[in-house]
């Protein structure tokens, strides 16, 4: 990705295209976030499409429901090595705070799996408004991270039915499996899908029958950790062992 030798004080998210000599207008919510960091026209920002294209402009003007960014250039960035994640239906808050790091990560796909310990969670991360209050928990990740891919929210499913294709490598977590780092090392030219359990673990036919599908026990430690922290740590050994991106922070 090329550079801009502008600081930017923020990124935005947009649904719209992003072209280079138009403007793209921002609705309420960036409107609000540019006031709460007392931006102003003329400041630098950039603008991601979630699709792989970062916008480098000022500020045009901001209204009270809405802010304009003229675009000057734009950047179009290269996706990450594919990661496909798993997760456990599960607490709601947790699934959340999970969304948003796994997305600052880089993962490419997020589908919720409906193990049988899910049923007795409560509150629930399922359901057509929790989607778009994670989708939108991504976003925020992606614009707080300065990341040009949002990752693609496939359809709830149970555990019986989660499938993975010729080119991707099953990976189901368990602390009996061999290390994480070497499963993830042994199929270079496989995506990994990394599948885990709710709190409790999987049961064990479950584990059965998805080890018999043909996933993978790993392990990530000689401890039992929590479904959230199982997830973040998962993404963050498999992009390091596929050497697909950074894990550099501020």
């Amino acid at each position: 990705m090329e550079r801009d030798d502008r600081a930017a004080v923020a990124t935005f998210f947009t649904g719209a295209p992003i072209t280079p000599g138009g403007v793209t207008t921002l609705g309420e919510a960036a409107a609000h976030h540019a006031r709460v960091k007392r931006l102003a026209p003329g400041d630098g920002v950039h603008v991601t499409d979630g699709a792989g294209r970062i916008g480098i402009g000022t500020i045009a003007s901001i209204g009270r429901g809405s802010i304009d960014v003229a675009i000057e250039r734009a950047n179009d960035v290269e996706r990450p090595a594919p990661i496909h994640l798993r997760v456990p239906i599960g607490d709601r808050d947790r699934m959340l705070w999970l969304a948003e790091k796994v997305t600052e990560l880089g993962i490419t796909t997020w589908q919720a799996v409906r193990f049988r310990r899910s049923a007795s969670v409560s509150p629930r991360g399922e359901g057509d408004a929790f989607t778009a209050k994670l989708r939108a928990r991504m976003i925020a990740a992606l614009e707080q991270s300065g990341g040009a891919w949002l990752p693609a929210i496939l359809p709830d499913v149970p555990f019986g039915t989660v499938a993975f294709g010729p080119t991707e490598l099953p990976i189901v977590l368990h602390r009996g499996g061999v290390p994480l780092l070497s499963v993830a090392s042994s199929a270079p030219g496989l995506e990994p899908v990394t599948l885990f359990g709710p709190e409790g673990g999987i049961e064990r036919d479950e584990l059965a029958g998805l080890v018999s599908a043909g996933w993978r026990p790993a392990s990530l430690a000689a401890t039992t950790v929590r479904f959230e922290t199982a997830g973040v740590a998962a993404v963050a050994v498999i992009r390091a062992a596929r050497l697909g991106g950074t894990l550099g922070g501020t």
